[in-house]
């Protein structure tokens, strides 16, 4: 998420404004609007930017159809896709290709799903829940594929497939779990931390899957949680009688806004500050080759890390 955001502010920095960005780069209202204070401009289609014109297409991935309108349209395009949903694309070229019905596993108004689905979208059913796998009807139950958005829950994702391989005994899926590293560490903390606060605030905003899903995680091991945009969202009623307090954060919500929450705990009576790290996250990624180029090859051009 952090080398989407990166890319837009250095395209904005390179080319200048004004800078298209198809849908949210990422989903947090806070990223958008310092963004868009800079000259972005999002567009929610292709069809929204001027001919010729550039634009970046989210870390959310999109359709291939979405690229042959952009191509016919002759926009400038830089592709600030998460290389792990990339990963997804892939798997779903893959499977289509060799002949199986996929089923995604996902929401289905989220962008990545709709990107996912757009590469094989005549073999491919999307699932939300336990019981819509019990309505799915294929041509061969034993040439089944699954995948997943990655930003699901550990919990949500290990059901569903659960309940897939029960109906389809010889469903095959990816080599490795398509479930972004940054969402599941998150989740992990999560668990690690919820059994020792009486309260769980997440950073992050309401459109951001990964961010609810942390909600999620902390409601189902029975600590109260809430989903927080900012410190001036919190209501104190929520902290009468709570000894620790938790903060976590989605993996799009910028570090200045989790410093603004834990300050503002600290001067509500929270002192003590621990911070807990499961997992280093120390995985980079490079730029797109658009940016590459434009700035002076690679040599002048370091990796984003990722989180």
């Amino acid at each position: 998420m952090v080398r989407a955001i990166d890319i837009v502010k250095i395209a904005l920095d390179t080319f200048g404004a004004p800078i298209y960005v198809r849908r949210e780069i990422v989903h947090n209202r806070f990223v958008v609007n310092e963004l868009a204070e800079k000259g972005a401009i999002f567009v929610h289609e292709i069809d929204d930017v001027p001919d010729g014109q550039r634009v970046i297409y989210s870390a959310h991935g999109v359709s291939p159809a979405v690229r042959e309108r952009s191509k016919a349209r002759h926009l400038k395009v830089i592709d600030a896709t998460c290389p792990l949903v990339t990963k997804v694309h892939i798997e779903a070229v893959k499977f289509a290709q060799q002949g199986y019905s996929l089923v995604l596993i996902g929401h289905r108004d989220h962008d990545e799903i709709e990107g996912t689905l757009g590469e094989a979208p005549n073999v491919t059913q999307v699932v939300s829940s336990v019981a819509e796998v019990d309505t799915l009807v294929v041509p061969d139950p034993d040439r089944v594929a699954y995948l997943t958005q990655t930003t699901l829950s550990l919990d949500e994702a290990r059901d569903i497939i659960h309940a897939l391989k029960l109906k389809f005994p010889n469903i095959v899926g990816p080599h490795s779990q398509d479930i972004c590293y940054a969402t599941e560490n998150r989740q992990v903390a999560v668990r690690n931390v919820a059994h020792e606060a009486g309260l769980m605030l997440v950073v992050g905003s309401t459109n951001s899957s990964n961010s609810n899903r942390l909600v999620e995680v902390s409601r189902n091991l029975g600590t109260h949680a809430y989903l927080i945009d900012n410190s001036q969202a919190i209501d104190p009623k929520w902290l009468e009688g709570v000894q620790n307090v938790a903060v976590t954060a989605g993996a799009s919500a910028p570090e200045v806004l989790v410093e603004d929450v834990v300050n503002y705990l600290q001067q509500n009576g929270y002192s003590s500050v621990e911070e807990v790290e499961v997992m280093p996250e120390n995985v980079r990624f490079g730029l797109p080759p658009e940016i590459i180029q434009a700035i002076g090859g690679a040599g002048g051009a370091e990796a984003i890390p990722v989180r």
